[in-house]
């Protein structure tokens, strides 16, 4: 077999994991456009108190997202991701039960409480080999993409059909097929693989948060969630009052979704391949600023909100898209996976506060002045986004050391020297090499056969 052909046991991990993580996300994603307006109906709901809702899942997820994926290292990656799923399950009966608002925040609290993400990033690092990985996350990155989309037409058709109730007796429905597919199709691992590219590491959080590149991505991450979520406090009741019932709103969502997809598909290509990362990321930011602009000036006008909808997610499916590529390449060799946790942490924490301020503002006074902060936080985001430099177009390959190699105190020298190596860390004690390469000046085929010279 080619040695860069996945198995079909990685084929397995790589879908199996994948429709776990998606019907994860679906719960988060699938509340989004309906609460608001649905929401607004049960006993004691206000502005203030739907932004709640909708952004307690996210604090709970910023809290439990780094304990839990460390907690995986010692317990195993089954039982956390069931464990979390189980706990997901729960809040979701929580909510369809409830007859209240203040109902709807504990089983949403619940709901992000069981942070699964990391535990599912690590298994897959276990069931995959290192050539194949990178493919095999970009599947799962993938996923992620056509989830939310199909969230944002699945939530507000159910929700129609069955009301708010019927919507989290569903999510509940998909929780259990999450534990399902877990147990009964996701292969097992013989053995937890420490791998610094896709697991954090306890005591590197202090050499992440120090870097100021980093730090600028993940304020990136928190605004843009911060954004989507304070919108859709305002958005669906404002395409309501423009005439577009929420039983329809869903072909809103479908159009503007699908018309993004396939816009980014160039513009991600040529940011890539032509090295213009950090003109892509600021044109995002440009677009989102434009995008909440025409919220703000849209009054009760459909067709302006359809057009800043569309300008939204155009400028947000691209940024999902690129911003980890940014966190990849800027993190240092070996630090990769506490990067993603923090990245992951910071993105929860713009969930929390878009929905929390989102609401808070809405109530004082109306969307207009939710849309205004936006277009404050839009307005910062660009400038700090302007003084970004350009990425380094590297990626992170980790290599396993023979011990021999791994003792050998000129290796580390030796991979340096190698054309398009930028940085190189031997860590003796898991036999590996965390190398970060331009790959269009050395494969990894090479430095692994430097490595085996050794």
């Amino acid at each position: 077999m080619n040695d860069h052909q996945m198995t079909p046991t990685e084929r397995r991990a790589t879908w199996g994991l994948g429709s776990v993580f998606s019907l994860r996300m679906l719960g988060m994603f699938m509340v989004l456009p309906v609460l608001a307006t649905y929401g607004m109906a049960l006993p004691g709901a206000n502005e203030t108190l739907i932004g709640i809702a909708i952004g307690v899942y996210g604090l709970a997820q910023a809290i439990f997202q780094i304990p839990f994926g460390l907690l995986s290292d010692r317990i195993g990656r089954k039982p956390l991701i069931v464990g979390g799923l189980l706990i997901f399950a729960l809040g979701s009966l929580i909510a369809a039960m409830s007859h209240s608002i203040w109902g709807i925040i504990i089983g949403r609290a619940l709901q992000g409480s069981g942070a699964i993400a990391a535990a599912v990033m690590a298994l897959l690092s276990d069931l995959t080999r290192e050539q194949n990985r990178t493919k095999a996350m970009a599947c799962i990155g993938i996923s992620f993409g056509i989830t939310f989309a199909i969230a944002m037409v699945l939530g507000p058709v159910i929700t129609h059909l069955l009301g708010l109730s019927g919507l989290f007796y569903g999510i509940a429905l998909f929780a259990g097929l999450g534990i399902f597919v877990t147990l009964a199709v996701v292969p097992s691992a013989s053995s937890h693989h420490l791998n610094r590219e896709s697991s954090m590491v306890r005591g590197s959080f202090k050499k992440v948060l120090s870097n100021p590149r980093l730090l600028k991505l993940n304020f990136g991450i928190l605004c843009l969630h911060t954004l989507l979520m304070a919108c859709f406090v305002a958005l669906p009741l404002c395409l309501e009052k423009s005439g577009l019932v929420p039983g329809k709103q869903w072909i809103a969502y479908l159009c503007t979704m699908l018309i993004a997809f396939v816009a980014v598909i160039p513009v991600i290509i040529y940011a890539e391949k032509k090295r213009r990362m950090k003109r892509v990321f600021v044109g995002c930011v440009t677009l989102l600023l434009v995008a909440e602009l025409v919220f703000w000036r849209s009054g009760s006008q459909l067709w302006m909100l359809i057009l800043g909808l569309q300008l939204f997610f155009l400028a947000f499916n691209l940024m999902e898209a690129i911003l980890p590529s940014l966190i990849s390449k800027e993190s240092p060799a070996g630090y990769k996976g506490t990067a993603m946790g923090v990245y992951s942490t910071s993105q929860f924490i713009g969930v929390a506060l878009g929905g929390s301020l989102g609401g808070w503002l809405f109530s004082l006074g109306g969307a207009n002045l939710m849309f205004v902060g936006c277009v404050l936080v839009t307005l910062l985001w660009l400038g700090i986004s302007i003084s970004m430099k350009e990425p380094p177009y590297v990626s992170s390959l980790r290599i396993t050391l023979s011990q021999l190699a791994a003792k050998d105190s000129l290796l580390e020298s030796q991979l340096m020297a190698q054309p398009g190596v930028r940085e190189a860390v031997i860590v003796p004690e898991e036999l590996s090499a965390y190398i970060k390469v331009d790959t269009k000046q050395t494969n990894r085929s090479q430095l692994e056969a430097l490595v085996a010279a050794q």
